[in-house]
């Protein structure tokens, strides 16, 4: 019996190592249209986001605004809030906050993940909000940040908070 243990346990670890390493492959060479159609079909299956550059945000910004819930999404795994769900556009800008914190290497970056969740929260940090006002500042924020600097060098944008001026930053 000993002998079978010893056998089955590095077998585990094994397979185990190279489910991560399919995670990471998948994330990795992922595109932007394949992320937002397995989004939408509620078949995204990686525990992580996508490594996406700064040169994807444009494409991901298309999506800002859809209204559609998704339910299976990357979580960051230290949160005790749980979202069953979230509308598409704010899981892109979530996604597009993502390349921003992973380029800043932001103190509150767990994996690629920006925040705790994809959820906007008043600028006090009192109160979760997830309305369609909040949805389309927020939109409008990212959008306007992408448009009003695309033609700079991202290092010297990179580290502008596109939600400051809002009223909102993310939970």
């Amino acid at each position: 019996m000993k002998a079978l243990q010893h056998i089955i346990l590095p077998v585990f670890i094994i397979g185990l190592m190279a489910c991560d390493k399919n995670h990471q492959e998948a994330t990795e060479n992922l595109d932007v249209e394949t992320y937002i159609d397995l989004l939408k079909s509620n078949q995204y299956d990686s525990l992580n986001l996508p490594e996406f550059t700064y040169n994807d945000i444009p494409e991901l910004l298309q999506y800002r605004n859809e209204n559609q819930l998704i339910t299976d999404f990357p979580h960051n795994p230290i949160s005790s809030l749980w979202e069953s769900e979230c509308k598409l556009g704010i899981y892109v800008l979530w996604t597009i906050e993502s390349i921003r914190a992973v380029s800043i290497n932001s103190e509150y970056l767990i994996m690629r993940f920006p925040s705790q969740n994809p959820v906007l929260k008043d600028s006090d940090g009192l109160e979760l909000v997830s309305d369609s006002i909040s949805h389309k500042i927020a939109a409008d924020a990212y959008y306007d940040w992408w448009e009003n600097n695309k033609d700079k060098d991202f290092d010297d944008f990179k580290n502008i908070d596109p939600l400051e001026n809002t009223g909102y930053g993310w939970h």
